[in-house]
């Protein structure tokens, strides 16, 4: 429980650095802007393609297979509870794709990965990465077009659909990084100490960039205009109740081991996604919006977490 906390509490605490920094006039929009494109194009592909090809081999893979039914169709009914649920609180037009998306997908490897080890231990991983792949699947495929489609001004002079326009969308850089290296681990190729160093060099500037982004949102923001509305609350009865009740439903029909379930329910009830915030900024979404849910999500979850482990155990 306490690791949990501190999990949680490193998060704030390198959103308020970057907060800090932009209110001591270190950062701004024009950082921001720089910190989004080295995320979304370099720094996320190669944090997907090592937590492919480090975290799994093909043998754990091929044999966690058949457990992958459970996390892929939960991830799809909770889209269309999403799908509905929007329709019926009307949802304004500019935020419904990153209220399907927040909703359904959740923060499976900054926060899921090392609070599942915090309270089931190593033994957690290969669940945890496996509900991971099918979220990471959703959000950087039909996600990021979601997220996209709220901008505004491509609503107002929508292209065309073909197929040529629909794989631009969702041919992510991020999720290139993703496939390449899940391909990557099937054929087994090895992976040289340089390009696995170079990556990994690389690919730690995910986190700490899309925290600092989120505090200079927060700061040009104000945090009094974070704003607790009814879709922010829609969010967050997403992430902490539709999710893993879909997960503890679909239970009772695919059976699987005791951990392999806790951790799916840990998995499915974790906050928004932290790069919400920084994707809603490079791909012209409401920002406030998306900094907003994950903001509350990660408050709320101080106490969630809470209730999930007295009812997991």
């Amino acid at each position: 429980m306490l690791e949990a906390y501190l999990n949680i509490l490193v998060v704030f605490g390198v959103m308020i650095v970057g907060y800090i920094l932009t209110w001591r006039k270190w950062f701004d929009n024009h950082i921001a802007d720089v910190f989004s494109k080295l995320v979304l194009n370099i720094a996320l592909p190669l944090n997907m393609f090592l937590n492919m090809t480090e975290r799994f081999t093909k043998a754990e893979f091929l044999g966690l297979a058949k457990g992958i039914l459970l996390p892929a169709l939960s991830i799809v009914i909770t889209y269309f509870i999403s799908v509905l649920y929007a329709k019926l609180t009307k949802v304004p037009l500019g935020r419904i794709g990153m209220f399907k998306t927040m909703f359904t997908a959740s923060n499976t490897i900054f926060m899921g990965l090392p609070i599942n080890i915090a309270v089931f231990g190593e033994k957690a991983v290969p669940y945890a990465l496996l509900y991971y792949i099918c979220n990471t699947t959703f959000f950087f495929t039909w996600g990021i077009y979601l997220i996209q489609s709220d901008n505004l001004e491509r609503q107002q002079v929508r292209e065309m659909f073909d197929v040529r326009f629909l794989l631009k969308k969702l041919l992510s850089p991020a999720l290139l990084g993703f496939f390449v290296g899940l391909c990557w681990m099937l054929l087994e190729i090895p992976l040289v100490t340089p390009l696995r160093d170079f990556s990994r060099y690389l690919s730690h500037l995910t986190t700490p960039l899309s925290l600092f982004v989120i505090g200079i949102i927060i700061y040009q923001t104000g945090v009094k205009n974070l704003k607790l509305d009814k879709e922010t609350i829609g969010v967050l009865i997403g992430r902490y109740l539709i999710s893993p009740l879909v997960i503890v439903t679909l239970s009772k029909f695919i059976e699987v081991p005791t951990l392999m379930l806790n951790v799916f329910i840990l998995q499915s009830a974790m906050p928004v996604q932290n790069s919400m915030p920084i994707l809603a900024k490079g791909y012209g979404a409401d920002e406030g919006f998306a900094t907003s849910s994950l903001v509350y999500s990660i408050i709320a979850y101080l106490f969630v977490i809470i209730v999930l482990l007295q009812f997991i155990y």
